[in-house]
Formats: structure tokens, sequence, C-alpha cells
């Protein structure tokens, strides 16, 4: 029967010579030590060995057969973990600068619930207000993703980018300046 007549099953990876799933299947308690290197934690270390079998899987086209298949997923769980790394320390910094600004807005889950819902609010309809070039981005680095990464889902240059965050966040700072020295002339 010629290799053409038979049907392709999606679940089994095979690249030219060797049966990739089976090769990760042998490399997992490896991998896993590995990671456990750097995440310091058992559940994290298997999330971490699935982001990277899952990346393997989807770039099994770029493994030149022959190649050292160990030295690749390692490679794959390392840039992985530091990308990942980097991503939760751009959302902490985010994070304690929003708390530095809400600090700065007097606005906490601890004052008057109404007061709170209003703040809010006007948080939503400042991000509206936000013209549509200047939004999206300002939204998608607050989900945590790189300015390149943005640049490039919106076909602009990084610089631009940046320029469009940052005039969010001073159009943002504007709009909820009522917010700045608390809401005590207001109540």
């Amino acid at each position: 029967m010629d290799n053409a007549d038979e049907p392709i099953n999606p679940y089994v990876m095979k690249t030219d010579t060797i049966d990739l799933q089976s090769e990760l299947g042998k490399l997992r308690s490896s991998l896993r030590f590995f990671a456990l290197s750097f995440t310091k934690n058992k559940d994290d270390a298997d999330d971490l060995v699935q982001d990277t079998f899952l990346k393997a899987v989807r770039n099994a086209d770029k493994f030149e057969v022959g190649t050292n298949l160990k030295g690749w997923l390692y490679m794959i769980l390392r840039n992985t973990f530091i990308n990942d790394y980097r991503k939760r320390a751009r959302q902490k910094s985010f994070m304690e600068e929003s708390t530095s600004l809400s600090a700065d807005y007097q606005v906490n889950s601890s004052g008057n619930l109404g007061v709170n819902k209003c703040a809010h609010d006007d948080i939503h309809k400042a991000l509206k207000m936000l013209p549509y070039d200047y939004y999206y981005p300002f939204i998608k680095y607050f989900e945590g993703y790189k300015y390149h990464e943005i640049a490039q889902e919106l076909n602009i240059p990084i610089g631009t980018v940046k320029t469009r965050i940052h005039g969010a966040r001073m159009v943002l700072k504007k709009n909820l300046k009522m917010y700045r020295n608390g809401l005590k002339g207001s109540l």
C-alpha cells in the first residue's frame, strides 16, 4: 500500500524518521527535572513541560532530524520559562503602578461601595472614550503583551505602540483627575 493512500492521523506527529510523540514521552521525566530547577514547584514544572511539548509539536517542522532533540526541547523549555517570567514581572510592575495610581486617586475596596461603583464606572467610561488606536494597544499591554507583540499584531512600528500606550495613560489620567485628591469635595 502506498503511503499516500494511508489515512493521516493528526495525533501522531512524525518528523521524517522520528516519532515525535514517542520521543517526547521518553524525555518527559528529564524535562520535568529541568523545569523543577526553574520553577521550584511540581505543578508549575508540569505546566512548563506541557507548554514545552505543545510548542514542540506546533514547531515540529522546524526541528532538523539528526540534531539533538533533547537539547532543542531544553531550549524551548528555558525560553518559555524566561518569557513567562518576564510577562509576570511586567504584569507585577503594571499592577504596582496601578496600585500607586489607585492610592493617588484614593479609591479602594474599603471605601464606600457606591463611590467605588462610580469610580469603576468612570474608569470604564474613560476607557471607552479613548480612540481605538489608543485603546487597543493599551488594553493589550495591560493584558501582559509585549510592545513588539502588539506592534506585530497591528502591523505598526514599536515606537508607535509605545506612543499610543503613553497617550492613553495621559488621557486616562486627565479624564480621571477628579479622583486624584479623593472625593472630599464631591461628597
